[in-house]
């Protein structure tokens, strides 16, 4: 049988030829099949793998989403209480200070008061006769002094800051103790007073006498000053001034006119003599120094609560940082996920592509096959 095909040393009868052309389809037609069934499995991964990125994003969105939320509605919380406790505390010291405002201008009427009752010093100096009378008798004078002084201790202090009649550590009893706040200890008030030598005094009055009585009335004022200083000024439990007290303005004007150098003396050994008037400022002044601790101590418990405050306000200063910085975090973990999806999905496009140019270019007929071959 002749051959049908002669190519080169190659020749093919109709039959073997038939067979490889036969052969050749086969080959091609299952290959076909097969590429086509590996691109359908592939697009079928890649579609299940876009749906499950798909879902992926909307968790991630949706958490996205809640936590941040979360963290607006932890941060209004958080401005609403440290609003809350600003206003608690801002309100506080407004009160404190309107009290201290109304406190010192009672302050300065009271001295406006003292002021003008000091302008009826010479009036008052009219009355000396009429005291004279009444405390004729020692123990009378005595009552009347220390009676006086405890009407004005009673009025103008609170009542759990003096004590009448109180015993010192040395057994000497002081008509009355005044309790200063702190360590300032006690002051001792004395209501006694030598007024034989201050009715000498008034007797001789431009008299030969005059001068002798003079110098028996600084005596003696000047010895019942060293007396009480040597009774009531105690280290460590009295404070170290202590007072005279006189029940009359005639007899206090006179001293300090007069007798510079008793008033001198006094200021020597710690002892303040006081009028009725004076002692009225003075007993002002130590409940102003009394309300002024009181106030302080209230103003150390805000300074304390405030500063307790402040270091919760630290403490959660920090855990904010600590949840930003978790939510920093999450959000850069997030930023990687997206772009590994990306990824992903480029991967995909270019197997899709790659797919695409798979079909178009393989041979689909036999015309095709023999044009590529030769």
């Amino acid at each position: 049988m002749e051959p049908l095909f002669t190519y080169g040393d190659i020749s093919l009868s109709l039959i073997e030829l038939v067979a490889a052309v036969t052969l050749i389809l086969l080959s091609v037609l299952l290959t076909l099949l097969f590429a086509r069934r590996s691109a359908s499995v592939m697009r079928h991964h890649l579609t299940d793998m876009n749906q499950r990125q798909v879902e992926l994003q909307g968790r991630l969105s949706q958490f996205a989403e809640d936590s941040a939320q979360r963290e607006n509605q932890l941060r209004e919380t958080l401005d609403k209480r440290l609003d809350t406790v600003s206003e608690r505390v801002g309100k506080t010291i407004v009160d404190t200070q309107e009290r201290n405002s109304q406190n010192l201008k009672q302050l300065h009427e009271r001295l406006a008061l003292i002021d003008r009752a000091q302008k009826n010093i010479e009036t008052l100096s009219g009355e000396v006769s009429g005291l004279q009378n009444l405390l004729s008798n020692k123990q009378a004078r005595g009552a009347f002094g220390e009676k006086q002084m405890q009407d004005l201790i009673t009025d103008y202090l609170p009542p759990n800051s003096f004590s009448f009649q109180a015993t010192l550590s040395n057994h000497k009893r002081v008509d009355a103790l005044i309790h200063m706040p702190g360590d300032q200890g006690d002051v001792a008030v004395d209501s006694k007073f030598p007024l034989e030598s201050w009715r000498r005094l008034m007797a001789a009055e431009n008299t030969p006498d005059e001068t002798a009585a003079q110098r028996d009335f600084a005596r003696d004022v000047q010895l019942h000053i060293k007396a009480i200083a040597d009774k009531y000024l105690i280290f460590g439990e009295t404070h170290d001034v202590a007072m005279l007290f006189l029940p009359s303005e005639a007899v206090y004007a006179e001293l300090h006119t007069n007798f510079p150098k008793v008033i001198e003396e006094g200021f020597k050994r710690k002892v303040m003599i006081v009028s009725p008037t004076t002692f009225m400022a003075t007993l002002h002044t130590m409940r102003a120094v009394m309300k002024d601790a009181a106030m302080r101590e209230q103003a150390h418990i805000i300074q304390r609560e405030v500063g307790a405050m402040a270091k919760d306000v630290s403490l959660l200063d920090q855990r904010v940082a600590k949840l930003q910085q978790h939510h920093n975090q999450s959000t850069e973990d997030l930023r990687q996920i997206r772009i590994s999806t990306d990824k992903i999905t480029k991967r995909a496009d270019k197997i899709d592509a790659l797919e695409d140019n798979i079909e178009a270019t393989s041979p689909t007929n036999i015309t095709d096959f023999r044009k590529s071959g030769s």
